[in-house]
């Protein structure tokens, strides 16, 4: 058989450009102090202060992310495929002593018709699932939406689980003055391992770093 085996970047220079230019069209919206991402509430509140005020720095380009995007996308065509709405933009407006905030955040997957909101968790681990701060998330989007059920999917090397989630009554508004007001670092105790800032951040846990 003859053939040439040699380096070549022509495919994931597609995926590269298309990650950064996403990354960098942000920048300007991760900045301002009037936008908060539901993300944000359910993660460690000063890493949404460092984030504003440092954003270049969650810019990244890593294979686990890459990968994770991939499968979201390839179970999104899928589902939309059979008539559920992806990537559903999901915002509501807070006042926070006399402060207006814009709370964003983006549905995997919605169903109309039944009233159903979706979130694809990908990873490489399948224990402790579902996990609590992606169930808390949901929680967050059923609560904006007024949804009765939601559904988490895991994505994982060895299995595919999908876990039906009741709305229980959250107070969005309460979680949010935690975060303007900085009062919850971190939110969990793995957190600081994985977080981008770890290294600039007054409230890491010294057993934390990575």
């Amino acid at each position: 058989m003859d053939y040439s085996i040699g380096p070549s970047h022509k495919i994931i220079s597609v995926i590269y450009r298309d990650r950064i230019k996403e990354q960098m069209e942000r920048l300007e919206e991760l900045r301002d102090p009037r936008v908060v991402y539901v993300t944000d509430l359910i993660s460690c509140s000063h890493k949404y202060l460092l984030r504003r005020s440092f954003p270049e720095l969650t810019i990244h380009f890593e294979p686990i992310t890459v990968f994770g995007e991939l499968i979201h996308k390839g179970l999104e065509a899928y589902l939309s495929d059979k008539g559920y709405v992806v990537e559903k933009p999901v915002e509501k407006t807070y006042t926070i002593d006399d402060e207006k905030y814009i709370l964003k955040g983006r549905i995997d997957a919605y169903s109309e018709e039944e009233g159903i909101a979706v979130e694809i968790k990908s990873g490489r681990g399948n224990h402790n699932l579902p996990r609590e701060h992606h169930i808390l998330q949901l929680q967050i989007y059923l609560n904006m939406l007024d949804l009765d059920k939601g559904i988490l999917i895991y994505i994982t090397p060895d299995r595919l689980l999908e876990f039906s989630i009741d709305r229980t009554a959250i107070d969005v508004e309460s979680m949010l003055r935690e975060l303007v007001y900085d009062n919850v670092h971190p939110r969990w105790q793995w957190e600081c391992k994985y977080c981008i800032f770890q290294r600039i951040c007054p409230y890491r846990l010294p057993e934390q770093l990575s």
